[in-house]
């Protein structure tokens, strides 16, 4: 890419592409969809615009408009269904404060939804996942956990207070976590989502050219998560993201950690978290500012020097 205008684009692996439109505005764009991850058609067009929206977020910017993208069986499912999906979608944009002025569709044999999302920011303040720095403090806004339960959604296993929990989280705006990030000043963020905690912590480091240590322990799961993993009900994107990982030698597993913990910290996520690299001297501030807007954010590890850019986990 040439444009200079250009501020973020496909090298670093960041969530939106940002676009210079003068001295104090730059656009946000960004485009996700995917197919369900829970039953009801409602819920589904609600944790598709949150998922969508969350790219923008991501980017410390102010989702503005959108347009749906929708897959739909024509004459193999009621069009009903669909209805309710554009339903969930439009209350979901409507709570957080946006649009949807069009979109398009397309006969397709397996349901699809998501957004494309514009998005306004001061490009001063773009946030991006290439500027983490060595000694900053890793702050993650949700557990992890939501691939493996919709997991056992699928195959009928989940119990309903597991569905009610994970669709609850999925439909939870990252908009208070960025407007945090923002006031008190991040060095870095991405959202979590289809790559697991560590794939997108992976690119991170890589972007940022520093390493980063992460605390087991310390990491936010979901209640019934683990449970559910023993049962061996785990997404194949989960397997894919750990076998990238330990292919290409991008993590370091220090201690006795087992399949299913490496498992759960490569889940595939609908509409996680913010993974925020905030400096130490904010990180206090941070998380009380996170707290203050009801998101019990978890302190789960730090940037470090690593020539290699790997990820520690202990």
């Amino acid at each position: 890419m040439t444009d200079p205008n250009v501020l973020v684009g496909i090298t670093t692996a960041d969530d939106a592409a940002v676009y210079r439109v003068s001295d104090d505005l730059a656009v946000v764009l960004t485009v996700d969809y995917f197919t369900p991850v829970v039953d009801d058609p409602y819920d589904f067009g609600r944790i598709a615009v949150t998922n969508s929206l969350s790219d923008i977020y991501a980017m410390g910017a102010r989702p503005a408009i959108a347009l749906n993208l929708v897959g739909f069986p024509v004459g193999t499912l009621p069009i009903e269904i669909l209805e309710e999906i554009l339903r969930g979608g439009v209350d979901q944009a409507q709570k957080a404060g946006i649009s949807i002025v069009g979109g398009h569709s397309i006969d397709d044999p397996e349901p699809k939804y998501g957004l494309v999302v514009l998005g306004f920011i001061d490009p001063h303040r773009v946030m991006s996942n290439a500027t983490a720095r060595a000694g900053d403090v890793l702050l993650l806004t949700k557990p992890i956990g939501t691939g493996i339960i919709s997991t056992a959604i699928k195959r009928g296993a989940a119990r309903p207070e597991e569905i009610r929990r994970v669709t609850e989280l999925m439909t939870t705006l990252n908009k208070e976590a960025s407007e945090a990030m923002q006031k008190v000043g991040a060095n870095a963020c991405t959202d979590v989502t289809g790559f697991g905690l560590l794939g997108h912590l992976h690119e991170m480091t890589s972007a940022s050219r520093v390493g980063a240590r992460i605390r087991l322990s310390d990491v936010p799961v979901i209640e019934g998560a683990r449970e559910i993993l023993a049962q061996n009900m785990v997404p194949g994107g989960t397997y894919r993201n750990l076998e990238f990982l330990e292919g290409c030698g991008a993590v370091i597993w220090e201690g006795d950690l087992s399949e299913q913990d490496k498992l759960l910290l490569c889940d595939a996520q609908t509409a996680g978290g913010l993974l925020i690299s905030v400096p130490e001297e904010k990180a206090s501030q941070m998380e009380q500012e996170l707290v203050r807007s009801g998101i019990p954010a978890a302190r789960i590890g730090e940037m470090i020097d690593e020539p290699n850019r790997r990820i520690v986990i202990s």
